[in-house]
């Protein structure tokens, strides 16, 4: 058997040594999730350049007699998902499910029918700002607020304004993604194939449906889509405009529309960062 003397097991040794700490650390599985991953594994995509991260938030809420309560948890997860993905390098926190949803007491909006979640304005504020600071005091750079539901958008822009005008001097900004829901282009897109005003709707009609059965069709009742239609202010099923049209492929449009909006206003925002 052949020795090596003490100066080739100490160079062999370095060389080892210096093998391992080249060799990349494992990223983990294909997954932009923080919470399909290991702090390890989101240490390693953070040294490669993983250091923006979305806060998706969706809502519990009612969705009328043919839709499910999560609607907006599943639509939101889904285009994060797609939005990280496209842009490189870019993760996703867990989906909010807690949003605001109305008053209690007395019961209006939403929280007139059973199942249905709301938060005060300034609980939700405040569980978006620590979860910004949390990713902030981690090392992320830019922190994006994503959200699903009109209610989630004007706290989110007051917090992302806070935050991100304190936090800019150390290098980190704190965005609202507005234009995913507000200027995407849905309700146009829609009405150029023929589809009313009182068909779209505004809640639990023909938009959110057919997103939904293009992702998780077993959340929508698809036998009470005909008889699903509501009035203007929600209070015969939940439901404002008519779900009745609602198609996957429809769906699969209008969610797309949704991911190039962020997508470009991610892009143009974060490329005006200094």
């Amino acid at each position: 058997m052949t020795r090596l003397a003490p100066a080739r097991l100490v160079l062999v040794g370095l060389i080892l040594i210096a093998m391992i700490r080249a060799a990349p650390a494992d990223p983990g599985p294909d997954s932009v999730m923080i919470e399909d991953l290991t702090w390890p594994e989101i240490k390693a995509r953070m040294e490669a350049g993983a250091t923006t991260i979305i806060v998706p938030t969706g809502g519990t809420e009612q969705n009328g007699p043919h839709m499910v309560l999560g609607k907006h948890n599943v639509i939101i997860r889904y285009t994060a998902d797609a939005i990280a993905r496209r842009l490189g390098k870019v993760l996703v926190a867990p989906v909010l499910a807690y949003v605001p949803e109305g008053s209690w007491d007395p019961p209006e909006g939403h929280m007139r029918f059973p199942g249905s979640i709301s938060l005060p304005d300034r609980v939700y504020e405040g569980v978006l700002e620590s979860a910004a600071r949390s990713f902030a005091a981690e090392g992320f750079k830019t922190v994006l607020f994503l959200g699903d539901s009109g209610p989630n958008q004007r706290p989110q822009a007051a917090v992302a304004q806070k935050l991100d005008a304190e936090l800019k001097p150390r290098g980190i900004r704190v965005l609202q993604v507005g234009d995913y829901y507000t200027h995407n282009g849905q309700e146009e897109w829609l009405k150029s194939q023929g589809f009313t005003e009182q068909e779209i709707g505004v809640h639990a009609a023909l938009i959110d449906t057919a997103q939904l059965m293009a992702i998780d069709p077993e959340g929508v009742r698809t036998a009470l889509l005909a008889s699903s239609a509501g009035n203007p202010d929600g209070s015969k099923n939940g439901v404002i405009g008519d779900p009745a049209g609602a198609t996957a492929a429809i769906g699969r449009k209008l969610l797309e529309l949704k991911i190039e909006a962020a997508v470009r206003q991610i892009r143009q925002e974060v490329a005006a960062i200094p």
